[in-house]
């Protein structure tokens, strides 16, 4: 009837609870959960799994709470209950999936980090980390980020953990630059750390001298990153170009081809399907607006790190570039209109000479400002406008290439007004 991706899940659960339970599952069952990355790695995930050759059922949707996982998995199987794909992969939202799991368990659960992420809706990330344990079960093999402290601690003391992680790249940094860090503390015995680098915020290679809690070796390794020209090479022998040079993007990549060398597929196949792919997901479109040419970066609102990776693209462009930030919708559950988390976003990077205007948009528009001001950044480069058109007339008329930054609840409110391209 197309009322949505997770309705007839909804309605399934309320017939037959533990209809999970009763599915004949195919033997690569793969879960993806942890504050960012999940839909784009899944989505990764499934194109070079069908690359090579298997049937791939997932929520393509991003439904990742239990309704959206069940009307997934009841659409891919026979009146008998059995799963018809050769592999079934799941992206799982991190709260949800202890009840998800109640009935049934994946093979290999993949954890990408764990963030402050809509604080209101999720708390503290250690909270959530609990949450997850919860989730976790003996016959499960979890596939950690080892460069996340808080996500290896999940291996501790546990066998048979798989980790992915970078090595010591060229962008890498002695100290923390970001305006909170979360791994100053250890998250066994919460005395300090020590880090030898820093990719980003808290993710880098990290020891506490006090219980010996240290970044675990890995599995699967970003050897090099060349951000420049858009490449990864894993393990020192794969080199993968990239379509977009996020830092986070890599991090995804990365996961993605653990994935697939779980599931069987090679790892020079996954290297070729991987080169080059384009996300279908959204995440990131060209797009024209009048004059200019420019990108959305989809981040998300009330998770700083996000918007953080997002700023690192704007600043490391070598061009001269204008940027537009739409804040006009927080919370699509919660309507607390907290707006306190835009002072965790590094706005200060943004005053770097390659900047030119920054656009402020959206009802939120006067928040932004005054977290603005607060970074230092000169009153006479800043546009503020109250609603997403009068913001895009206005960046419409610049020349210069425009980054638009914004959440999933405020996207379409700028592509409704632009002109699509389709990524090279």
């Amino acid at each position: 009837m197309g009322r949505g991706s997770s309705m007839p899940g909804k309605i399934a659960l309320k017939l037959f609870p533990d209809i999970l339970s009763h599915l004949k599952y195919p033997d690569t069952v793969i879960a993806v959960t942890g504050s960012n990355g999940k839909t784009s790695t899944v989505e990764m995930i499934a194109h070079v799994l069908r690359e090579g050759g298997l049937k791939v059922a997932y929520n393509k949707e991003g439904s990742n709470q239990t309704e959206g996982v069940t009307t997934f998995l009841l659409n891919d199987a026979t009146l008998g209950g059995r799963i018809r794909s050769d592999a079934v992969l799941l992206e799982s939202d991190e709260r949800y999936m202890r009840r998800t799991f109640r009935f049934f368990h994946p093979r290999y659960l993949i954890i990408t980090n764990l963030y402050r992420d809509q604080m209101t809706r999720n708390g503290h990330p250690e909270w959530i980390y609990d949450i997850i344990g919860r989730g976790l079960h003996d016959d499960m093999t979890l596939v950690l980020n080892a460069d996340d402290p808080l996500v290896s601690k999940f291996g501790a003391g546990r066998g048979g953990t798989l980790y992915f992680g970078a090595d010591h790249l060229d962008c890498d940094t002695g100290v923390n630059d970001s305006i909170y860090d979360d791994g100053k503390y250890c998250p066994i015995c919460k005395k300090p750390m020590e880090y030898e680098y820093y990719h980003y915020n808290h993710i880098g290679k990290y020891r506490c001298t006090s219980c010996g809690f240290a970044r675990p070796d890995t599995r699967w390794s970003l050897t090099g990153i060349d951000l420049e020209n858009g490449s990864i090479t894993i393990n020192n022998e794969y080199k993968i170009p990239l379509t977009f040079n996020g830092i986070y993007h890599c991090y995804n990549t990365l996961a993605a081809f653990a994935a697939a060398d779980l599931a069987g597929i090679s790892k020079e196949k996954a290297a070729e399907a991987l080169g080059g792919y384009i996300l279908k997901s959204g995440r990131i479109v060209d797009f024209t607006l009048n004059k200019c040419e420019g990108r959305l970066l989809l981040s998300k609102h009330e998770n700083s790190i996000s918007y953080d990776r997002s700023i690192d693209v704007v600043v490391k462009d070598p061009r001269k570039v204008n940027v537009m930030f739409i804040v006009d919708a927080i919370s699509r559950k919660y309507f607390t209109s907290d707006s306190s988390w835009l002072w965790d976003i590094d706005f200060e990077k943004l005053s770097r000479d390659n900047v030119g205007k920054i656009i402020l948009a959206g009802k939120y528009c006067n928040d932004l400002a005054v977290r603005f001001e607060a970074a230092g950044i000169p009153k006479e480069k800043t546009e503020i406008f109250e609603t997403v058109m009068e913001a895009s007339l206005f960046a419409g008329n610049l020349t210069d290439y425009l980054y638009v930054i914004t959440c999933f609840s405020d996207k379409e409110k700028i592509l409704s007004l632009v002109k699509r391209k389709e990524i090279s």
